[in-house]
Parts: structure tokens; sequence; C-alpha cells
């Protein structure tokens, strides 16, 4: 997180040592010229730490720590005493100050001194982050896989962890672009830092800049105090901007210029703070093929797309289906405590030859869904969803007719389209008997309502052709 000092102390040789040995830490520094100067800026803007000297400090000083140290995100305070007292250090400390430090200090001793505070005090607000939004560590060990595809991609991103270039992640909803980005994080020279992820289409355009580059007090109605954002707590960390196709494009602009020159300056401010950040991306979007099409800035994407990682779907890697089924389902008979321990034969063909347009996060869904409706150690197809089980329409083979074009066919592409035929010849037996009516139809095929609904839908097919 980026460290900002507000530093109030006479007289001026002082100030100008504490500010070169503060900046010198990466460290942004305010000054204050008074007590009163120091409350407004105090009550305008958060600060992590407030440097106080002579030309500030009541006598005695305990009780302007005290109030300081209860304001929001609660600043340290470091006092700056023209002398050495032992016993004046004791009350300080003891009135909540992180050090008392005397001005006449030779000066390498006193850049020490603030370099030792400095990094104590991004120790201490790194684990209350931690602490405040709890992290699983993730490793690309975690990843699950013996297919080709999954065994060349994760070899290069093995190559891209231990760097610190900006990444883009690309892949089909659902494939673990979130996930990818963590471990490229702990795996990283980056892994003390903070790791700070945004869903940038989750937000209005109009609170998207405030929270990718924060903003001044009274930059906006309602902004009574100023805000850090995203990339100032991504200081010395990694930030992920997630969905980054979804950009508006005078934001590409922004982000563009803080990505070239490191800097950012707040929403409705005019400083220039030097920004430290490892930049990783990702997008279920085309964003080359956005590019041609005016979407999305052709020297923004360069400048994102320094490595890129496209993630396989999982209809290319079925290879990895039965290990992913198998880990899943340890997973939840744990968290479950459900009895299932495996699958069937005939539910492990319909699980690999589904398409899984949702990916893996599908198969955990689907995984977690079966587990609960399963009464038995292994799941089975009925206990797969109707879209998946229909695989078991593969036990009634088609007419010799059918047969010689499907044996020309692509395996996969043979068995989904005997699964798609049998649910809907299943489907239009079921209302023809229910006469339309999808509540009997579903209790007949030992489905819910929607689940039927769903059917109908995907196979175009309409209940009022049934009543009678």
């Amino acid at each position: 997180m980026l460290l900002r000092i507000l530093l109030c102390a006479q007289p001026a040789t002082v100030r100008r040592t504490l500010t070169r040995a503060f900046e010198a830490e990466g460290a942004v520094v305010t000054t204050a010229q008074s007590e009163r100067d120091l409350w407004e800026r105090l009550t305008r803007d958060e600060q992590d730490m407030v440097v106080l000297g002579r030309g500030v400090l009541p006598e005695p000083p305990e009780a302007l720590i005290e109030s300081i140290r209860r304001l929001p995100g609660g600043p340290d305070v470091v006092v700056v005493r023209p002398e050495e007292n032992p016993e004046e250090r004791a009350r300080l400390l003891a009135a909540g100050a992180l050090a008392a430090l005397w001005e006449r200090l030779p000066e390498p001793a006193l850049v020490d001194a603030i370099r030792a505070l400095t990094a104590r005090h991004r120790t201490d607000a790194i684990n209350r982050f931690r602490a405040e939004r709890p992290q699983e560590r993730f490793s690309l060990n975690d990843f699950i896989y013996q297919s080709l595809p999954m065994q060349q991609f994760m070899a290069v991103a093995r190559r891209v962890a231990t760097s610190d270039s900006t990444v883009l992640i690309q892949g089909e909803t659902g494939v673990g672009k979130e996930r990818l980005a963590r471990a490229l994080h702990h795996e990283g020279p980056r892994t003390r830092g903070p790791f700070i992820a945004i869903n940038c289409g989750a937000f209005p355009e109009g609170m998207l800049e405030s929270e990718l580059f924060g903003h001044e007090q009274g930059a906006f109605t309602g902004a009574s105090r100023a805000r850090r954002g995203y990339f100032e707590l991504a200081h010395r960390g990694t930030i992920f901007l997630d969905e980054v196709g979804d950009i508006p494009m005078h934001l590409q602009t922004r982000l563009l210029r803080v990505l070239e020159e490191r800097t950012l300056r707040r929403l409705g401010g005019e400083r220039e703070t030097p920004i430290d950040v490892r930049v990783v991306a990702a997008t279920n979007r085309d964003l080359e093929a956005e590019t041609k099409a005016r979407g999305f800035r052709l020297d923004l994407y360069y400048r994102l797309a320094v490595v890129t990682l496209t993630i396989p779907p999982l209809r290319d890697r079925r290879q990895d289906i039965p290990l992913l089924t198998q880990s899943y389902i340890d997973h939840f008979r744990a968290v479950l405590h459900a009895p299932v321990v495996g699958v069937t034969d005939a539910a492990m063909d319909a699980l690999c030859g589904y398409q899984w347009p949702g990916n893996v996060r599908e198969l955990i869904n689907v995984i977690e869904r079966s587990m609960l409706l399963s009464s038995g150690d292994r799941l089975d197809l009925a206990d797969l969803p109707p879209a998946i089980a229909g695989g078991a329409a593969l036990q009634h083979p088609p007419t010799a007719r059918e047969r010689s074009s499907l044996f020309e066919r692509p395996l996969l592409d043979a068995r989904q389209e005997v699964v798609r035929e049998f649910e809907q010849e299943y489907l239009t037996v079921l209302l023809e008997r229910s006469q339309g009516r999808v509540g009997d139809a579903a209790a007949r095929a030992g489905v819910n309502v929607r689940s039927i609904h769903e059917m109908m839908k995907r196979h175009g097919i309409r209940k009022e052709a049934f009543k009678r």
C-alpha cells in the first residue's frame, strides 16, 4: 500500500530532512504549517503516519497523540523532539506514539530510523489488510491436469510467474482466470505485497474511475473525504483487473497513462503520485478483435498483453475431467458430509461427453448439486442434471440408416447428436403423455420444473402444442 505521511514540524531544516528521508522510502509526504492546518488535512484525507515536531506539539502532547490515533484508519504518530529525554520518550510511547526521535540525530542515523519505521508500518499494514480480507494462498501446483493442452499451458505459466511482467489472461467464463492470477502473484517476486482484485464490469462508469485511481475531497457530490483507489492499495503488490474489456474508452486512456508513466492522479487532484504495481488483467473477450472494431484501444492492448496466457476451455481438455471430478468429490465429501466416493462409468461417460459451456466452474456446481441429491456412494446418471445425463441415450443405438452417417463423424460429435435427439424425443413423449402440463411432466421424469423448462427452451418446444 502506498504510504502517506503528514508532516508538521519546525524548523524548516528539520522538515526538509524528514521529507527527503520519507520520500526516499517511496512515501508521499504532505506538510502542514500549524495545528489548525494539521487538523484540516487530517479530516480531509486519510493518512498513514503523522510526524509531529516543534511548532505544533502542545505541552503535554499526550492528548494530541491520543486524538490522532482515534481518527479513522488510526494513523501512526511519530514525535520529533529537540532534546533527548528517555523519560519523556517513555511517556510518549505509552500515549500511543510509534516512535520518538531526536531532531539533532546525524542525518544518516535519522534516515536509518525512518527506514525502519516505514518498513515496520508497511508490515503492520499488510498484516492488518490480510486479517481484514483473508486470502487463501494459491499455487500453480493446485491446478489439476494431465491433458497435453494444460501441460503446455502450465509450462508457460510457470515461467511467467517468476517475472514481474504485465500479464493478460484470456479464456472463457469459468476457466479459472482469477485463480491463475492469484497463483502468479503468490509465486512471483511480489508475494509479500498485497493482491488487489477489481471486477471492472461490476461498477457503474461514474464509480469505476474513483475505484481505480481514488479521489480528492470535493471531487464530486458526496466526496466528503479523500479516498484511496485500488492502485494505491496495490502499491508494491499486484492489481488484478478482471473483465478489463469492460472499461469505458475514456478510462482506457487514463489506464494507459498509468501503465506507461507508473504515476497516478486522483480524481479531482493535481498531484502525480508514483506507484509500483504489477498489473495482471483478464477478459473473456477477444480484445484483438475489439481493437479492430475500435471498441478497445490498440495501444492499451499492447501494453496489457506483454505476456498473454489463454486458458484452454474444459471441452478441449476432456482428459482432465475424471481427475477434476474426483478432486471435487473428495472436497465436497468433507464439506457436505456426503457418502459419495466416486462416479459410475455411465455417469463419467456423460460428464466427459458434455460440452461444459461454464467450464470448470460449472463442473464444480454440478458435482456439488449431484452429491446433495445422491443417496448412494457413487454418482450415477440419475444424480446428474438432465442436460448432462442425456448421455444415457447412448444405450439406445441409432437406426441402421443413421448408424452409417454417425460412424463417419468424430466420436464426441456423434455422441452429442445422439444425446440431443434422445432428449428431444424423450421430452416430446413426456409432454404428450402429460398433455402439456409441465409440472406433471417434471414429476414423471423425476426432475424439477425448471429443468423441463430449460429442455423445452433448448429444443424450441412449446407446451401449447400438447394441450388437448
